[in-house]
């Protein structure tokens, strides 16, 4: 008996370290794209790449609008590349905003790899540096989808954009996680990546929209019920009906309520 718990403890301790140190793994799912690799399916944009401090470059798309009233600083989610993500500049183009998306490390044409939260914030930072030498900062909306919410938030919440927009935002990956495994069999300080949404919120001067599908089932509605208790009175939560996690970004309801969104601030 003392051998068969030995053996459970030394599994459950080699699961907790392999967790600890391989967790990009189980949270990033980049698309590479090959150098020369053409984004024939979209229109009027242009690729940028971006040195940050360690000399790596992150690879961007700029979508242009044709009378700009302001510009999108989309941080898209968890999985894919710009190849997907970019389809989303449309929604914004239509009521003349520019669009700005950029790919994190590893993902797309971009160089390196994520090795932790500060890294991943730092490199969002600086990608917003380069975007208010061209536009001013009361311009820019920050948006961010799903898992790019965390930086999305933590960007408002240290700069002084004209809005932030939040889609299917985590309240924070530990919360999320402790949802999906509601057993508590892992301790949440081996969660490296906090991403706290609900945390930067709380400090952000500027207005916030979220936005959450009713029926998300990957991350679940109550996040947004979370963030909203740190919402300021003029701050707005839109639930989206009937809706999922991967499913309403093509609908009409989101693009009714993106309209009213960009009409309203």
């Amino acid at each position: 008996m003392i051998t068969f718990f030995s053996i459970l403890l030394i599994l459950y301790l080699l699961i907790c370290t392999l967790l600890y140190f391989f967790q990009e793994k189980m949270i990033f799912y980049p698309q590479t794209l090959a150098e020369d690799f053409e984004f024939q399916n979209f229109r009027n944009f242009e690729e940028r790449y971006i040195e940050m401090q360690d000399g790596k470059k992150l690879h961007s798309l700029l979508f242009k609008a044709e009378d700009p009233k302001g510009i999108v600083f989309y941080l898209h989610g968890n999985a894919g590349s710009l190849e997907g993500w970019g389809s989303v500049a449309e929604t914004f183009r239509a009521h003349n905003y520019d669009v700005f998306i950029p790919d994190y490390r590893g993902y797309g044409k971009s160089e390196g790899s994520i090795e932790s939260e500060a890294q991943l914030h730092e490199d969002i930072q600086a990608l917003y540096d380069e975007l208010k030498n061209e536009y001013p900062e009361e311009e820019i909306i920050v948006l961010g989808h799903s898992i790019g919410s965390g930086s999305a938030a933590k960007l408002a919440a240290e700069n002084k954009p004209k809005l932030l927009i939040l889609q299917a935002p985590p309240y924070s990956l530990p919360d999320l996680a402790k949802k999906m495994f509601p057993l508590n069999l892992f301790p949440s300080f081996l969660i490296r990546y906090k991403l706290e949404t609900g945390k930067y919120v709380k400090q952000t001067d500027a207005p916030v929209v979220v936005l959450h599908g009713s029926e998300d089932e990957i991350v679940y509605y109550g996040s947004s019920l979370k963030i909203k208790e740190h919402l300021k009175p003029q701050d707005t939560l839109i639930t989206l009906e009937g809706l999922g996690h991967n499913n309403f970004l093509d609908t009409g309801i989101y693009r009714k309520e993106i309209e009213s969104i960009l009409r309203r601030y």
